[in-house]
């Protein structure tokens, strides 16, 4: 698992059937990093910390064994300091 920051929503319209509707959220790690899209099961905004997880683990945490997703949310940090050297604006 790693910690990421939610940057946005993303939008997306067109999908195919088995992603439902489950809301997609851009994320990028403490350090900047580049953004990545996540699955959001858990209800997250923008400027929240919350902890992903990926690869197979990614797909069961939707809930959905073969849903298409490497990068899914699992939690949102509700206590965290973070470090000084971590960029914390949205």
């Amino acid at each position: 698992m790693k910690i990421y920051k939610v940057d946005k929503t993303l939008v997306s319209t067109n999908r195919i059937s088995m992603m439902e509707h489950k809301p997609l959220l851009v994320v990028r790690e403490k350090d900047g990093g580049t953004p990545q899209v996540a699955v959001d099961p858990v209800g997250c905004k923008p400027g929240d910390w919350v902890i992903c997880c990926g690869s197979s683990a990614a797909r069961d945490a939707t809930g959905v064994k073969g849903y298409p997703s490497d990068l899914t949310i699992v939690g949102i940090i509700d206590k965290w300091e973070v470090p000084q050297d971590a960029d914390t604006t949205s």
